[in-house]
């Protein structure tokens, strides 16, 4: 089992009751079952729709979040509808997910968060037609680039991926190189180092290293 809290567990089974715990062989945590909801947008329908849903918790969690696959088929992976080539549901960039993450960091938390409106977004282009109701990034590194580019603050692709570098550097050794957001200083004497020091609590240095290495 993972290091979740069996509070956070029966809460989540409460509130998502088609849901239940299944055996699991390693250290991670799998729920498994029909995860019923009810959502609305304003100006858009009131869906009251359910997905069948394997949920991996990872032994990490909270630090990495969980790993989500729709199991009866119903979302096409036809590269239009939002799942990950390993099948997960692509809930959005992983730094966007770990940052509106640590606002809530429960099992709840992240079914509020992430998976009711996706799945209210979802069931709203299956069964109407209608786009994707809550934005959608271009595909790719190009998207998930631009949404770092906004959370961070900054101007240009250019400087998110130096900050992201720096974000994958001990800090002691990413204080000597200068600010990303190119004000001349170095980033220890920048007031962008707050913002840096920020995303450094959410997530771990192995995090920003996979994305600098993905965003090359």
């Amino acid at each position: 089992m993972s290091p979740i809290t069996t509070s956070d567990l029966s809460d989540f089974v409460r509130d998502y009751r088609g849901m239940a715990i299944r055996p699991n062989p390693g250290s991670n945590t799998v729920l498994k079952g029909l995860f019923a909801f009810e959502a609305f947008k304003e100006g858009l329908q009131e869906i009251s729709d359910s997905y069948d849903l394997s949920i991996l918790v990872p032994e990490t969690f909270p630090r990495d979040l969980p790993r989500v696959t729709e199991t009866a088929g119903r979302i096409p992976r036809d590269g239009k509808h939002h799942i990950n080539a390993d099948g997960t549901l692509c809930l959005g960039a992983p730094l966007r997910l770990l940052w509106n993450f640590s606002k809530i960091p429960s099992l709840v938390g992240f079914a509020e968060i992430f998976l009711v409106p996706f799945l209210y977004a979802m069931s709203l282009k299956l069964n109407y037609g209608i786009p994707f109701v809550f934005g959608e990034l271009a595909h790719g590194a190009s998207g998930e680039l631009a949404d770092y580019v906004d959370m961070l603050g900054l101007k240009s692709p250019e400087q998110a991926k130096r900050a992201l570098a720096l974000l994958a550097q001990k800090k002691r050794c990413a204080n000597k190189y200068p600010c990303p957001c190119g004000c001349g200083l170095r980033l220890g004497r920048c007031r962008f180092n707050y913002q840096i020091r920020a995303f450094r609590k959410i997530a771990s240095r192995s995090l920003f290293k996979s994305i600098v290495e993905r965003l090359k």
